[in-house]
């Protein structure tokens, strides 16, 4: 996994936490949006994933282990 695609699993749990905790609290509407945020950012890493999956397959390049 590259960084880009950690970096924006990382925004999908942080979105998800803020929804967890402003929906424990009360905030109905600021978890909704957070929820809906979580979501959005998850599924985009899930697709820039596996472009970059493909990518690496089309190329052929095998990775370097020590």
């Amino acid at each position: 996994m590259t960084s880009m695609e950690s970096g924006m699993f990382g925004w999908a749990i942080t979105f998800l936490v803020i929804a967890l905790i402003a929906a424990v609290l009360g905030f109905g509407g600021i978890a909704g949006v957070a929820i809906e945020l979580a979501k959005i950012v998850f599924f985009v890493a899930i697709v820039l994933f596996l472009i970059a999956a493909v990518v690496g397959l089309f190329r052929g390049r095998t990775p370097n282990v020590p």
